[in-house]
């Protein structure tokens, strides 16, 4: 169900006429759902348990997704050399604090003495947000200084931007494998909604999704994966591991 749903981006409704289809299993979208889901509960807690340490240079944004009509926004980042998604948030709106949150998860499972450098577009709410991280730190017992690096447009009309415009590049990149996989639900109808498929489009890009950069290796290894040949096969055994 959740290979069809997720790892193939088909929609819920035809999911569920996939499955009576071709394997005689009579069940509702709304079961495709509800299974999704609770199935997001248990990968979330795997996700951030399985991240692991990030590489020094990370990039993030913003995606534009749709709940009940209304633009709401997932904020992720991406670890530059890994090819891994660090963290991800769901908000409604791209203001300070869904950015903050978002940028204290991502450095998260750094190392103390690890110099962090953060590139993102220009919204304000990022250098805010790092200012605030940075005010704290001390007192939060979390990495020190972080650097950010600004991307302004889509011409290189400033130094910065020409140095950091791959980075952005990478996670606009992301951005669309995202959209991809969201596009067939055609917005959401409830928060948790969006915040499962997002949760469990992160699972599968991390652990499932090989790369081509990666020489068809995915972003974290799972050594539990190793001798499971099929995609439902694979995420079985996740969720086996996530509860």
């Amino acid at each position: 169900m959740i290979s069809f749903y997720i790892s193939f981006a088909v929609s819920a409704r035809k999911t569920a006429l996939v499955l009576q289809s071709v394997f005689n299993i009579n069940i509702s979208y709304q079961t495709v759902l509800n299974y999704a889901e609770t199935s997001s509960y248990y990968c979330h807690s795997f996700n951030l348990r399985n991240k692991g340490l990030i590489d020094d240079i990370s990039a993030g944004d913003e995606a534009y997704i749709k709940i009940k009509g209304k633009h709401n926004y997932v904020f992720f980042f991406i670890s530059s050399k890994r090819l891994k998604v660090i963290t991800y948030h769901v908000a409604d709106n791209r203001g300070t604090l869904p950015a903050t949150i978002s940028m204290l998860e991502a450095i998260r499972t750094a190392k103390e003495d690890q110099e962090i450098t953060l590139i993102t577009d220009g919204n304000p709410s990022y250098p805010a947000g790092i200012h605030f991280i940075n005010s704290k730190s001390k007192l939060n017992n979390i990495i020190n200084n972080i650097k950010h690096g600004k991307v302004i447009g889509l011409q290189n009309l400033d130094k910065e931007s020409e140095e950091f415009r791959p980075f952005k590049q990478l996670i606009e990149r992301f951005n669309r494998t995202y959209k991809h996989h969201v596009r067939p639900s055609h917005g959401f109808n409830c928060f948790n909604g969006a915040v499962a498929i997002t949760t469990l489009f992160v699972t599968h890009y991390n652990f499932l999704r090989p790369h081509i950069s990666l020489k068809y290796k995915t972003p974290i290894h799972l050594p539990e994966l190793d001798n499971v040949s099929t995609i439902q096969g694979k995420w079985c055994k996740i969720l086996s591991l996530a509860a």
